[in-house]
């Protein structure tokens, strides 16, 4: 890190102001790095920004396309350090001694000039863990000019890539935004239910708060023991994937507690009826499987940290992505992967090793919405916007 910042010291035609200086000397000191690699104009800039502690780190990559429009792009880069990438997010990521390359998903491949992708990446080090300064976007060094691989299509021709997830659910298996209720009872598709036990936690359809419309569902949530108060989806789930799509907008009015809760809970026949449940413990989202109480991230202070609170007050996209042939799966906060709350079936110390201690995939059969609480924490949550499907279902 102390030669990152002689680098940047030296570095010519840019002026550092005092602010400037404080700046970095103050990311430096955080365990943040960010470092920023610009090409001329044919070439590339890579916004590299690391979290690291002893042992591991994670880091979120910004690539900027300076050259003419790319339908495809590949990342490489040189590990000075000891760095090993164990996983990652919106591309294809693999490591070959020092050397690493990135790839794009299917979705974001498509880059125009001045275009940005966004990825991120998970890994362990043992002895140093320098940032990486030799980024090349398809073979062209972002630190010089350079011209684009002949592989690359001209920028007339069209894309084959998939575009981004659609917000639209159309034929998705639960496509609703609680329009079609009638009255503050939910009915039809949806089904008032209390797992296991019921205290006095409600649930009614709302007509004066939604996302979109103008109905949501809202659960006033209670605390204490076997409290549940869900709304339940009548659709049979257990013939949809092999990768089961989950997007629904969430609002709420309380911070999540320390104490373990849940707001979504699916019957998975994996587990013999017993639920697969989103929620939180330690401010954090998690996932939970009530079979052994595993949860996603470890609660230790590497894994709560590698996880998000969910904001209050405001609606909130919440997408994961449950592969029902392997262990693994994915969960979005909005248009960010939340690396804690990613499995990918290679076990990481302190973060999955619990969650992958079980080898059987999940077979989620249900949904429902609503509240449990294991100990403290009152909540007040709308839904609005579900969707579940066999295809990615975007924001």
């Amino acid at each position: 890190m102390h030669t990152l910042l002689r680098r940047l010291l030296r570095r010519p035609r840019r002026p550092w102001t005092a602010a400037t200086f404080l700046t970095a000397v103050a990311l430096l000191a955080s365990g943040f790095t960010v470092l920023s690699a610009s090409g001329a104009e044919s070439g590339c800039r890579v916004d590299y920004t690391v979290n690291q502690w002893t042992g591991g780190y994670t880091a979120q990559l910004k690539v900027t396309n300076l050259g003419p429009a790319l339908t495809s792009w590949r990342l490489t880069w040189t590990y000075a350090g000891d760095q090993q990438v164990t996983s990652a997010w919106n591309a294809t990521v693999t490591q070959t001694g020092s050397s690493v390359v990135a790839v794009n998903t299917n979705w974001n491949g498509s880059l125009a000039t001045g275009g940005t992708a966004d990825f991120g990446l998970q890994g362990t080090w043992r002895s140093s863990a320098p940032a990486p300064v030799d980024f090349a976007l398809n073979g062209v060094s972002c630190g010089g000019t350079g011209t684009p691989p002949p592989t690359t299509p001209p920028p007339s021709t069209p894309p084959p890539t998939t575009p981004p997830p659609s917000a639209d659910c159309g034929s998705a298996v639960i496509c609703s935004g609680f329009e079609d209720q009638t009255g503050t009872t939910p009915s039809g598709a949806w089904r008032f239910t209390a797992p296991d036990c019921q205290g006095t936690g409600t649930a009614a359809v709302d007509t004066s708060v939604a996302h979109g419309g103008g109905k949501s569902l809202r659960v006033d949530g209670r605390a204490g023991y076997c409290n549940h108060a869900f709304v339940a989806a009548t659709a049979d789930l257990s013939s949809v994937g092999p990768v089961m799509y989950v997007r629904m907008w969430v609002r709420h009015t309380t911070a999540l507690p320390a104490a373990h809760v849940a707001f979504v809970s699916m019957p998975d026949s994996s587990q013999g009826g017993r639920s697969l449940r989103v929620g939180g413990q330690n401010g954090a989202l998690q996932w939970n499987r009530e079979t052994d109480d595993a949860t996603l991230p470890a609660q230790s202070p590497t894994g709560v940290a590698l996880s998000r609170p969910l904001p209050t007050g405001s609606w909130q996209c919440l997408r994961f992505a449950i592969d029902t042939s392997a262990p693994k799966l994915d969960t979005w906060l909005g248009d960010e992967q939340v690396p804690g709350l990613h499995a990918d079936g290679v076990p990481t110390q302190d973060v999955d090793q619990q969650w992958l201690a079980r080898t059987t995939p999940p077979r989620p059969t249900a949904l429902r919405l609503g509240w449990e609480s294991y100990g403290t924490g009152d909540d007040t949550l709308w839904f609005d916007d579900v969707a579940v499907g066999s295809s990615p279902i975007g924001c």
